[in-house]
């Protein structure tokens, strides 16, 4: 090789592709190598760089091999220069035995003296030589190695292409455990799918299970084992690492609290429809806590403080605001169903699912409107991928950039539209519903109006008791407002206690995230129960809207009203009538939301 950097070392490999005839389109091929290596590096260190991608720029499956005899700096793991290439080129329409031999190749890297004869050969003969030597080696091997039923170690691996290194770090894996003397087996997520897939007995008999991947694996299958995750570059260079601290008894437990069957045909919707709820829950949730602290923080200079025309107004507090509130819980909703559309149909799923996001949100049609526009926006994307599926070759390279981003959001955003106006209308009905309720018994109201707020906390069934609270305090009738923040603080602050006195009900991730609701739930940020309900809505949900209820039945026993809008914990100086009451009925019902999550939620491990 002639070349002297990354860049030129790809360009020379793609035209001896390109001259021996294996390309259709060396234009397409390349962009297609350097998007792989914009995700990581394929300099994967000793030397050796395997730059691999499957295109439609591919017509025949090919490997160029280069040597550099000086070495050039191919951005490589171990930072040193690298000498040997393996350019792998895989056809989109490539057969399995094609993509099999390309991934075996890559294999063949990991044995050091493989690597010496291709360093120090003299001619392309004695390449062709080393590799079929090796190629020998390799079946032998095979057919001698024994089965095992029972593995001590157990290991996935793979990457996005699903090529190279997912193999390599198998291999890589597999020749470590064995100078160990350790027992393994090695599930590969490779572009032919799923290979020697780790069953639920062996799963059960490990010791220990690493995950060394950099695509979507399902781990949930190893609930309550050690397990350790990490990239599968790692796999294929820090293998003794690895290993060595997989049986040492210090890789975590994993927990998962995705439920269902592990058996029968409908576990594997189960699992998928969670997977992908946890996505955009978990993505969500830093604009949920972020968010309702700054708020909870602009509450110190007053609740009225970020009111440019309040006596109190402060701008700092106005900043804390509109960061908090305006933007940080305004990108909440689209960032969920962005999430969860990825989850469901990759990165052409994304726009959509964020444009649906945005159209629920400016919509008043809250965290379930987002929801319905993630998953809708996701299998929306599978439907249009299907339907292009069959476009002629030619077509290939528009798909992405053009023709899956104009439908689906096309698409997507023309659904949400339609739904928008219905969940507008309910919100409306519900508003006139308690208008006039009025307050012929503000018991029942009370109750009506604490649990409305926990129905979908911060949605339109939320937002029409707020409003309705709003709007009886302009009246001159400070009770129902009472009740609406005692029903809105209720929510977090449950599901915080909650997390406290019954922690095995819960994940790790799960109690952290508790924490942070005392304050939010104190502030009066009830969407910090959000993360929580989506995860598991059957109990969540149940459990705070009782409590809720519970709080704003009380607040209107106890006769407490309330002239502010918000403010949480720092309002209660100035409620009507006692505020140790209008207290204890805010801690009742979040002592009740608590005991039913304890009763009805199942353990986690």
């Amino acid at each position: 090789m002639q070349a002297t950097d990354k860049s030129k070392a790809i360009d020379e490999l793609v035209r001896k592709l390109d001259t021996a005839g294996r390309l259709a389109d060396s234009s397409q091929y390349k962009e297609a190598i350097w998007e792989r290596e914009e995700q990581s590096t394929t300099g994967i260190g000793d030397g050796i760089a395997i730059p691999h991608a499957k295109s439609a720029g591919v017509k025949t499956p090919a490997i160029a091999f280069g040597r550099s005899i000086t070495g050039l700096d191919y951005q490589s793991l171990d930072g040193q220069p690298t000498h040997l290439f393996f350019m792998i080129a895989a056809s989109e329409n490539a057969t399995q035995s094609h993509l099999d031999t390309l991934s075996r190749l890559s294999t063949f890297l990991m044995d050091e003296d493989f690597r010496q004869k291709l360093q120090s050969a003299q001619s392309e003969a004695e390449i062709v030589e080393a590799i079929d030597q090796k190629e020998a080696e390799q079946l032998k091997s095979e057919e001698s190695s024994p089965t095992s039923s029972s593995y001590r170690l157990l290991a996935v691996t793979g990457c996005p292409t699903g090529i190279a290194h997912t193999y390599m770090a198998a291999d890589a894996l597999k020749a470590e455990a064995k100078k160990q003397g350790i027992t393994i087996k090695v599930e590969t997520n490779g572009s032919g799918g799923v290979k020697n897939k780790l069953t639920e007995e062996e799963i059960a008999q490990a010791d220990a299970i690493i995950v060394a991947a950099d695509t979507k694996v399902d781990v949930a299958r190893f609930n309550g084992k050690p397990v350790i995750q990490t990239g599968v570059t790692d796999g294929i260079r820090k293998t003794k690492e690895l290993i060595d601290k997989a049986l040492s008894g210090a890789a975590p437990i994993y927990e998962s609290s995705e439920q269902g069957s592990k058996h029968g045909n409908g576990s594997g919707e189960r699992r998928g429809f969670y997977k992908h709820l946890m996505n955009g829950v978990s993505n969500m949730l830093p604009f949920v806590v972020g968010g309702g602290i700054l708020i909870a923080i602009s509450f110190i200079f007053g609740v009225e403080s970020s009111d440019p025309n309040h006596p109190t107004y402060n701008v700092f507090a106005d900043m804390l605001n509109t960061i908090g509130g305006g933007h940080a819980f305004g990108a909440m909703i689209p960032i969920l169903a962005a999430f969860i559309a990825m989850s469901i149909a990759d990165r052409p799923g994304f726009a959509a699912g964020m444009v649906g996001g945005l159209i629920a949100s400016t919509g008043e049609a809250g965290f379930l409107g987002g929801l319905i526009a993630g998953f809708l926006a996701g299998y929306l994307t599978l439907f249009v991928k299907y339907l292009l599926k069959g476009l002629p070759q030619f077509l290939e390279g528009i798909k992405t950039v053009l023709l899956y981003p104009v439908l689906n959001i096309f698409l997507t955003g023309m659904s949400m539209l339609l739904l928008v106006s219905p969940l507008s209308a309910v919100n409306s009905g519900l508003e006139s519903w308690l208008s006039g309720m009025g307050t012929s018994n503000m018991v029942i109201l009370g109750i009506v109006l604490g649990g409305m707020m926990a129905v979908d906390m911060g949605g339109p069934v939320n937002k029409a008791a707020f409003t309705f609270g709003i709007a009886m305090i302009d009246a001159g009738n400070f009770g129902p407002h009472a009740a609406v923040m005692a029903g809105g603080m209720v929510p977090p602050l449950g599901i915080a206690l909650a997390t406290t006195f019954f922690k095995n009900k819960f994940t790790n991730q799960e109690r952290e995230s508790g924490k942070t609701n005392y304050v939010l739930g104190l502030s009066f940020v009830t969407e910090g129960a959000i993360p929580f309900a989506a995860a598991d809505p059957g109990r969540v949900i149940p459990s705070i809207i009782v409590g809720s209820a519970v709080a704003g039945g009380l607040t209107a026993l106890f006769g407490i009203g309330l002239p502010a809008p918000h403010g949480g914990v720092f309002v209660i100086p100035l409620v009507y009538g006692s505020a140790l009451a209008y207290l204890l009925a805010i801690v009742i019902g979040s002592m009740i939301t608590a005991l039913l999550l304890g009763l009805w939620k199942k353990k986690t491990v």
